[in-house]
């Protein structure tokens, strides 16, 4: 089925855009205040069609379409919403009325007029998203914790997400859904503002930097089917968009919180605008000391904007960010010592560093209307180090004194994406063709060996304090990706698309290096001690293809489909780590697999929306963990890393808004209440393989149910909002190991217990000043969402009790 689909597709000469002559109608006007000045940054949108505009520095703007007259809505914060009508041929001017009182209901109940229907429209900038599962989070429309990056609050209507909660004021961002493993988010492809984030896109996708909610504007995730523009992800998309600069001279932003446990987070911004050039730039300082001993953290973030617009078709954005870390660790439980007090810790001397360094330099030029260019230069400069006693045996409590385990990494990477699309009239529809290419470069290491004796963070090798204890490994991975892009949006009529798309990837991965094969009597003892050499080079050319459809009956309701294949390439971290209790086979390859779609989503009037769908995701060759004898010879039982087999994911989603202050209050402009379901029903099977008692067991990282709903109530300047999360029991392997209560060595083998969580958030605004606070997990409840089989446990890693949390912000 794979690779029926990657027929070459006749979508190569589908992609060559064809220019027909059509009528065109051309709408413009000047967006001013009551004083006649112009308004850059206000959305101009035709309520018909979706389309949206955004005014320049001279407040002008101008739509393209069939038709003559249209119907806009024109929105900017600050402003109140207005709707008007033009007619094509004359310049129109159009007057916003400023808020003078801010009135946060009134503002929502505004946004919620345009925004009752919260994803992608078909095409952004020079992105296509017609007929694909997209879903975007309006983050400050939140009342949250956004302090802890609190993420089952934020990603409450991003449907199908599940979460690996770590106690660590949300430093890192470990989301799943769909069958993926949430670790470290490394099913997704990361961005922020539209460059990769992650350690090495191929090698390591893995986040260890999330940006803070408070400077984040929105956040857009897109499904399996975004492999086609931005990667190979079974996953699919998740990109961080910042907050934009203020259009006044300066804006100072100051957010502090404190909570439970020693949280304290300042987060301050300043941002503006004079003439062509803008900044935004933020800092974020967090600390905290976690509900367990041992589990201290402390962060400092800088983020900056720069922006210089030399004319309003062309301008230069450079983009940097600065992340570190320091978090000392408490290590995972067993099932008997989770179940007696999970609020214990039997490791002293386990700590975790990041350091990450994120560049982005972006250009951007619009030819004409309907050409757009954007050419944008990334790199890292990150480090990461793991410090800890990171036994098997869960129970055995670290000694003082004794040797540490020692992992490293370097990452060094750069590379470079230039998009080109263009809109271009076929038998009177407006279609639009893109095409694109990415060159990725990186050059990592990564070395195990021992750690010092003492007990604070020290992340150099101590090999002249143990000597017997030379590096396990040292290895240099070099990889490099040459990737083309095309596809193209057929409007074969004014209600449907068809959008093919297709990729090109060169993968070359390489690994030189060492490891050593050591093994051990039942006793510990060491009774082999042998180095291996490696120097092995992959090199992979391959096609994907895939294909969406749409199709809107009327401007209140769309039917979507798309297919897509998807592509994992083994990582490093798959290929080569020294643990005692891992051992991984030598021919481990690289995934595939297919992700499908097809959804209904839409709303009624400005009462209710909806997002509904049914899914399947296809995996060959799968990888994952199980028990079996060390084929190393030892005798010994691991957890044996390889391809477990053919699998598949299937299901049923649906998010379900409804605007209850629109629906009985409507003539009450200063009272909301808004409420929604998002419910996730999912099934997963192993089909084929190899590895026994597994064929017909269900997939790792599945829970049957997956319900998140809420409810926020707003008067006036107050808003409050309650939630609640639900999951139900899901396994951690794929050999479906049951719980075992008397296990109390180990805790990474046995079930995710089903769980709920019910969270509060209130906020209150006056003049400048905005007063946050909320209750998390209120209902303090005990529960754990993953058993982490290493770092940084392994073994039981608890959610967060009961929480509570204050933030006062002052924006000048």
């Amino acid at each position: 089925m794979i690779r029926s689909l990657g027929f070459s597709f006749l979508l190569l000469i589908a992609f060559i855009p064809c220019k027909v002559l059509a009528q065109e109608h051309f709408h413009t006007g000047i967006v001013v205040d009551e004083s006649s000045n112009a308004i850059t940054g206000v959305q101009v949108i035709d309520t018909e069609t979706g389309t949206t505009v955004v005014t320049g520095t001279d407040g002008s703007f101008s739509i393209n379409t069939a038709k003559e007259e249209l119907h806009l809505a024109l929105y900017k914060e600050g402003y109140a919403l207005l709707e008007q009508d033009i007619t094509a041929g004359i310049q129109t001017t159009i007057t916003l009325q400023k808020i003078t009182e801010l009135n946060e209901v009134v503002i929502e109940r505004g946004r919620d007029r345009l925004f009752a229907l919260t994803h992608l429209k078909d095409i952004e900038g020079t992105s296509i998203y017609a007929g694909k599962k997209t879903e975007v989070i309006e983050v400050d429309r939140l009342t949250v914790n956004k302090a802890t990056n609190n993420t089952r609050q934020i990603y409450a209507q991003i449907v199908g997400l599940t979460f690996a909660e770590n106690s660590d004021g949300g430093l890192q961002l470990n989301i799943g859904g769909r069958g993926l493993n949430p670790n470290r988010t490394s099913n997704f492809n990361t961005r922020q503002n539209g460059y990769d984030i992650s350690a090495d896109v191929l090698g390591y996708p893995e986040s260890y930097y999330t940006p803070p909610s408070e400077g984040v504007e929105r956040i857009q995730v897109i499904r399996g089917a975004a492999s086609l523009q931005y990667g190979t992800q079974f996953g699919g998309l998740v990109n961080f968009v910042m907050h934009k600069p203020s259009p006044k001279p300066m804006e100072v932003v100051v957010r502090n919180t404190g909570g439970s446990y020693g949280l304290y987070s300042n987060f301050t911004s300043l941002s503006g605008t004079e003439g062509k050039f803008s900044f935004y730039t933020l800092f974020n300082y967090k600390q905290g000391d976690g509900f367990r001993p041992n589990a201290q953290f402390n962060s400092r973030n800088f983020f900056i904007n720069l922006n210089y617009e030399f004319t309003p078709k062309t301008s230069l954005h450079f983009d940097y960010t600065l992340f570190d870390y320091l978090a000392k660790q408490p290590g995972g439980l067993t099932d008997p010592m989770f179940n007696k007090d999970m609020f214990q810790s039997n490791r002293t001397r386990n700590w975790f560093d990041v350091n990450w360094n994120l560049y982005s330099l972006r250009f951007e030029h619009a030819f004409t209307d309907d050409a757009r260019l954007n050419v944008q230069l990334f790199g890292l400069n990150a480090s990461r180090s793991a410090l800890g006693y990171l036994s098997n045996r869960v129970s055995n409590a670290d000694t003082p004194g004794s040797v540490r385990d020692l992992i490293k990494g370097d990452f060094v990477n750069w590379g470079t994406e230039i998009k080109f699309l263009q809109q271009y009239s076929l038998k009177n529809q407006k279609s639009a063709f893109m095409v694109g290419m990415k060159y990725y470069q990186a050059r990592n290491t990564a070395s195990q060996g021992p750690g010092s004796s003492g007990s604070g963070p020290d992340f150099d090798y101590a090999n002249a304090e143990f000597p017997n204890y030379t590096n396990q490994s040292s290895y240099v991975y070099p990889n490099l990706n040459l990737a083309f892009f095309a596809e193209n949006i057929f409007r074969l009529s004014d209600k449907f698309t068809i959008t093919p798309g297709i990729r090109f990837e060169n993968i070359k991965t390489r690994a030189d290096g060492y490891w050593r094969r050591i093994n051990t009597d039942l006793a510990g003892n060491i009774i082999l001690d042998q180095r291996e050499d490696e120097n092995v080079v992959k090199n992979r050319n391959f096609i994907l293809a895939g294909i969406g459809f749409s199709y809107k009956p009327s401007t209140k309701a769309e039917w979507y489909a798309n297919i897509s294949q998807n592509y994992r390439s083994v990582t490093f971290n798959d290929i080569r780590t020294a643990s005692p209790g891992l051992a991984i086979d030598p021919s481990i390859t690289d995934e595939k697999g297919f992700t499908f779609d097809l959804g209904l989503r839409g709303r009624a009037d400005e009462r209710f929306s909806y997002d509904t769908n049914i899914y399947a995701l296809y995996y060959n060759d799968k990888i994952g963990e199980y028990m079996a004898p060390n084929p190393n010879g030892s005798g010994a039982v691991v957890r044996y890393r390889s391809n477990v087999g053919t699998a598949i994911t299937y299901g049923w989603e649906i998010l379900a808004d409804w605007n209850i202050s629109n629906t009985f209050f409507k003539e009450n402009e200063s009272f909301l209440w808004t409420a929604f379901v998002n419910n996730a029903i999912t099934g997963s099977q192993y089909l084929k393989t190899d590895v026994p008692n597994t064929k017909g067991n269900a997939v790792e990282f599945v829970p049957l149910i997956n319900l998140k709903t809420g409810t926020t109530v707003g008067l006036g300047n107050f808003k409050a909002s309650l939630q609640l999360t639900y999951l139900s029991e899901q396994y951690t392997d794929s050999g479906n190991a049951p719980t075992d209560p008397n296990d109390n060595s180990f805790g990474i083998f046995g079930q995710i217990p089903s769980y709920y969580v019910a969270d509060f958030s209130a906020s209150y605004t006056w003049k400048n000043f905005k007063l946050e606070a909320g209750v998390n997990n209120f209902t303090n409840n005990y529960y754990f969402t993953r058993r982490a089989t290493g770092y940084p446990g392994p073994g039981i890693l608890p959610s967060d009790p009961r929480t509570i949390y204050t933030t006062l912000q002052i924006k000048i």
